[in-house]
């Protein structure tokens, strides 16, 4: 490393963890159905370019989110490697006895840190979804799955604008107390700039290990690398990206803009940080689904979607 990468580095975790959300929060917003096939695929491909995580699907209702219908049957047939882990997201018990059925072993929650948004996306109340998923979590730490939380718009929200950092401080501490080992802390309309997000981490690490913090951060606005600066000044070593920047939270105006892993991983490569993936790889992993979002094919309106057992961003 030269010396003025290392001085750009500055106290930078010397390597990142990237959690490659693609195959699930990337396609979820794509209207374009996507063959099994190729979710099959771009899973493999994606693990095969050394993501140590690639969340895979969602067991939510099919009404909720068409693209995701196939879950049941996309799972079992991942070529599953041994060095990678491969969440699912679950919104309830049905979601998890349907994961369980299909050979998961490791589980994602979600809830959101404003009520607005929780009532829109999924009809509860934080507290509300926060019971509903314990026994969720309580049933996959039985089983001995890693669990994983969702907060979404910890940084503003589509319909009630400003968030309380205390309050989502709060949420990912009680999603701790439920079981969770990591929770992903989420700028789901692209709203967060940098400052916002050096006040969040410093919140939260008032609180909370770092190393169970992950911060989802979405491109809307072309802030995201930014904001992934500020995280690893504050110590973040995890991060959730999806390949192609495919995706965001269909039930969040103006959430289109997942960060780009290749982007990621080629912002740590300047700063000197190690992250042990393949960016070429990602990138052709992307083109395995590519040609059915651009093509188009069956779709699905956001208004066609069931008020209940949605995803997020």
């Amino acid at each position: 490393m030269t010396a003025a990468r290392d001085e750009e580095r500055g106290n930078h975790p010397s390597r990142v963890r990237i959690v490659e959300v693609g195959p699930r929060d990337g396609l979820q917003n794509e209207d374009a159905l996507v063959p099994a096939d190729a979710k099959v695929a771009f899973v493999e491909a994606l693990a095969d370019a050394g993501l140590p995580v690639v969340e895979v699907t969602s067991f939510v209702s099919p009404r909720a989110i068409p693209q995701l219908a196939d879950a049941d049957d996309v799972f079992p047939r991942v070529r599953r490697r041994p060095d990678v882990r491969y969440p699912v997201l679950v919104p309830n018990m049905r979601g998890m006895e349907r994961a369980e059925h299909a050979g998961a072993d490791a589980v994602a929650v979600f809830t959101a840190a404003s009520e607005a948004f929780n009532k829109r996306n999924i009809g509860m109340s934080i507290e509300e979804s926060l019971a509903a998923f314990e026994p969720v979590l309580e049933r996959a730490g039985a089983l001995g799955w890693w669990r994983r939380g969702y907060v979404s718009t910890a940084f503003g929200c589509p319909y009630s604008g400003a968030v309380d950092t205390a309050r989502v401080v709060d949420i990912c501490e009680a999603l701790i107390d439920l079981g969770c080992d990591e929770i992903s802390v989420g700028d789901t309309i692209g709203v967060a700039e940098p400052d916002g997000v050096r006040h969040a981490c410093d919140a939260l690490l008032e609180r909370l290990p770092g190393e169970r913090l992950a911060l989802h951060l979405h491109d809307t606005r072309g802030r995201a690398l930014d904001n992934v600066r500020a995280g690893l000044e504050r110590g973040i070593s995890t991060y959730d990206s999806s390949a192609g920047g495919t995706g965001g939270c269909p039930f969040a105006p103006g959430a289109p803009g997942n960060l780009a892993t290749e982007s990621l991983c080629a912002m740590l490569d300047r700063l000197g940080i190690d992250h042990g993936v393949d960016a070429a790889k990602v990138a052709a992993a992307a083109a395995v689904v590519r040609n059915h979002i651009v093509d188009g094919g069956a779709t699905a309106e956001a208004g066609d979607r069931g008020p209940g057992d949605r995803s997020t961003g």
